[in-house]
């Protein structure tokens, strides 16, 4: 007799509105397919209006937009960047790239972002930025870091890659700070295949991110007629993503609710079923303090160490279900130690390293889906 073959569940699929295509034909009719045509200003408009940012210019990924932060911050070598090690290693390439020196200090154990009461000490003469990463689309605390910048004179940078949508006391992330980053890659809730965006919230970057991001030159300008030429002013680079994907991510803005909303869904579905295994001490479960609001931007749990971490993994996997940790910590890998610097003992980062596995969740998700993702956690994990 034969077995039924158990479900494949990957950890991630790529949700399709239905408009892509459609959208990227009308680009191609426009006759317009470097960036910054219509579907571009749409991207932009919408930005604005739902994060309330000053400014928000799509990029070819969130890398490039942290990038443009380095150079609107003006980053010159030696100036240090406080930023947590658990986090993807844009947050600190950007930087390294001009010359900065990552110094990286602990995460909290509840939210897994930056730990807001570590960030003071590790200041320096040479500190010259924070860097706030919204860790599965839960806020940072906002407030602290913002005040511990203003009073040494620091910039903040919202790395909101995984965030759109989210808040933190009514305020949507991205807007809280000098400048934020947007991710649109594949993996995130709203996106593009590849792509990104700088928000900018103080009034003296909006003309100079324009230019830093259309190769040091004053082209835009020039197509407004406040120029009667366009020329090379200043540092830049070729950021911006073509007129297609810009397309292509509008028929994915149009819907950012709805997908919001089912993503959410499924997330408080886990959450709900999981909670006896966190009674019985399996694991934990996230923690998002009342002042956040999130995105349902994944969905993890932290079991108890590195080798039962390894044995769930291997099990779920072998299930069919394509369960995946996360970042090995930036402080401990070979260029993080060649460029940055670690601050005190990241306990945390190292548990979090060790013990977090992400489980698949996606629009489209079906009810069976969800169901043997929910059993077959349970299975695997009360045994181990």
């Amino acid at each position: 007799m034969k077995t039924a073959t158990p479900l494949h569940i990957p950890f991630n699929r790529p949700c399709l509105t239905g408009k892509e295509l459609t959208y990227i034909r009308q680009a191609a009719d426009n006759m317009h397919l470097s960036g910054d045509g219509p579907f571009s200003q749409r991207c932009h408009t919408w930005l604005e209006a739902q994060i309330g940012c000053r400014k928000a210019v799509l990029t070819h990924s969130c890398t490039a937009a942290l990038e443009m932060a380095a150079l609107l911050l003006e980053i010159a070598p030696g100036d240090e960047i406080i930023m947590p090690s658990y986090t993807f290693v844009s947050a600190a390439n950007a930087f390294v790239l001009r010359g900065g020196i990552p110094v990286f200090v602990d995460i909290r154990p509840d939210t897994l972002c930056i730990d807001e009461t570590l960030v003071e000490a590790a200041i320096t003469r040479r500190t010259k930025a924070i860097v706030a990463i919204h860790y599965a689309g839960v806020s940072c605390e906002m407030d602290t870091l913002l005040t511990i910048a203003k009073r040494y004179k620091l910039f903040v940078i919202e790395d909101a890659a995984q965030a759109i949508l989210s808040s933190y006391k009514g305020h949507a992330l991205g807007s809280l700070s000098s400048l934020g980053a947007l991710s649109f890659h594949e993996t995130k809730n709203v996106m593009a295949g590849e792509g990104g965006a700088l928000l900018v919230n103080d009034a003296q970057w909006g003309s100079r991110a324009e230019i830093i991001r259309d190769k040091g030159t004053n082209r835009k300008q020039f197509f407004r007629g406040e120029v009667d030429k366009y020329s090379w002013v200043d540092v830049g680079s070729s950021y911006l993503p073509s007129e297609l994907t810009a397309a292509f991510l509008w028929a994915q803005l149009e819907e950012a609710e709805m997908i919001t909303q089912q993503r959410l869904v499924i997330w408080h579905h886990y959450h709900d079923a999981f909670a006896p295994l966190e009674a019985q001490g399996y694991m934990r479960r996230p923690i998002i303090p009342s002042e956040c609001s999130h995105n349902g931007h994944l969905y993890y749990l932290l079991l108890p160490d590195l080798a039962t971490r390894a044995t769930a993994l291997a099990r779920l996997n072998d299930a069919g279900v394509n369960a995946v940790f996360h970042y090995v910590p930036l402080h401990s890998a070979p260029a993080g130690k060649r460029y940055g610097r670690a601050y005190g003992n990241l306990v945390h980062t190292q548990w979090a390293s060790d013990c977090l596995l992400r489980l698949p969740l996606w629009v489209g998700m079906t009810s069976s889906e969800i169901t043997y993702v929910v059993e077959t956690v349970h299975a695997i994990v009360s045994r181990l």
